[in-house]
């Protein structure tokens, strides 16, 4: 007798529904393909890695017995106490005092995004996002099948009252706010001053979380410094423990992203729930990542910072030149003060799925289609660039071809 043949699909749990392939990820595959040019991903560049640092901080935590053994051994879920004390430094320069228990170690900022999904969203609460909003955010919080509005940060009319009384009418409560605060994925925009203030008043009308993610706050090139939500938050509410704000930091743009080490920084009432999370997910991150983490942190990233800033700020430049010497009338931008991305609006009959389409087969050149980046999901005619891997000349040649065929579909061609 032969068994009947399982049907998977109706076996997965509800929230298996929402969760669907990256179409960042998938764009990613092109890089392997000859003659492509990709300004698809927001990767850092490998060459910019600082790899002998990070080869020695691993020759010599391995060739002490007493560290090696430290360094392959099970270790707290927390993290690595000295990396977590180094990143509380790191923190109250940012204008966030806090201690080595409001830190905890994460794999990359998106494990962070995860746990704290989990935490705070049940099935149809809803989540409080900006349209767009970071593709990964997105993935990381439809597991725990929220609904999603849009967070007018800049010129907004929405009240708390109607923010609630959606959210309600959807069957759940807002759980959170989240924003890339600083040079946004995708949109390169930094929220100002003021928004991050007004985010804070109506987090506080709502009584929510306010998810700030901070992957790219590190890398800015022109323009003043804006202080952290985070530290906003404690310099109105007395103190970290007092905060609504959690931060998502990551080493993954400033030093190396394969070793996936990110931290949440928060109110210690909330990291020891996040720990508990950490603990039934993975236990903890590697012990001999955070280390090497720690002593190349020590050593260099002050400078390394630096140095990325340099290299991609000249491809900032020549992205924001290229686009306007190349594109056709009718097409707009964002000026990012830093990060890695463009957002690029095109007239309004053309689609950026159909622009990647054609744009692959008839220039090789890639990017990211602005759909993708939206909580409830479109097609529209935006499209996130990023500069962060192309050299200048290679992002002149590839926005050239890429201005042709926009010219073309707009004449109809």
């Amino acid at each position: 007798m032969t068994a009947e043949k399982i049907v998977w699909q109706d076996s997965f749990a509800s929230r298996a529904s929402r969760m669907n392939a990256s179409e960042i990820r998938e764009l990613l595959k092109l890089l392997d393909q000859p003659g492509i040019i990709s300004f698809a991903g927001g990767i850092p560049d490998p060459a910019l890695f600082p790899t002998q640092v990070i080869g020695d901080a691993y020759a010599s935590i391995l060739a002490d017995p007493a560290r090696a053994a430290q360094a392959l051994q099970y270790s707290v879920s927390e993290g690595y106490l000295p990396l977590r004390r180094w990143i509380v430094e790191h923190m109250a320069s940012l204008g966030v005092p806090c201690d080595e228990h409001n830190i905890m170690i994460t794999a990359g900022s998106q494990q962070g995004l995860d746990f704290i999904g989990k935490l705070f969203l049940s099935p149809h609460d809803t989540a409080l996002v900006a349209a767009p909003t970071y593709l990964g955010a997105l993935q990381a919080f439809n597991a725990y099948e929220p609904r999603y509005d849009t967070l007018m940060l800049e010129g907004g009319n929405r009240t708390p009252q109607s923010y609630a009384e959606l959210a309600k009418v959807r069957g759940g409560r807002v759980g959170l706010a989240y924003l890339v605060a600083d040079f946004a994925n995708p949109s390169g925009e930094t929220v100002s001053l003021e928004a991050r203030e007004a985010l804070l008043d109506l987090a506080e009308a709502l009584n929510i979380v306010v998810v700030e993610d901070a992957a790219y706050q590190a890398l800015r090139y022109d323009g003043e410094n804006v202080p952290p939500v985070l530290a906003l938050d404690i310099a109105r509410s007395g103190g970290i423990e007092h905060s609504r704000t959690l931060y998502c930091g990551t080493f993954s743009k400033t030093l190396a992203p394969a070793l996936r080490v990110g931290w949440i920084c928060g109110a210690s009432e909330v990291i020891a729930k996040l720990v508990l999370a950490k603990q039934a997910a993975d236990l903890h991150c590697a012990t001999i990542n955070q280390a090497v983490m720690h002593q190349v942190a020590e050593a260099s990233y002050d400078a390394q910072v630096t140095r990325n800033r340099g290299a991609y700020k000249e491809r900032r430049d020549a992205m924001l030149g290229a686009l306007a010497r190349h594109m056709p009338e009718g097409v707009t931008w964002t000026k990012p003060e830093g990060g890695m991305f463009v957002w690029v609006t095109l007239p309004e009959a053309i689609d950026g799925a159909k622009l990647l389409a054609r744009s692959i087969e008839e220039c090789q050149v890639a990017f990211v289609p602005g759909g993708a980046f939206y909580g409830e999901g479109r097609r529209d005619n935006k499209l996130r660039l990023s500069y962060s891997l192309s050299t200048p000349e290679q992002i002149d040649t590839g926005i050239g071809r890429l201005g042709g065929l926009v010219g073309d579909m707009v004449a109809g061609r």
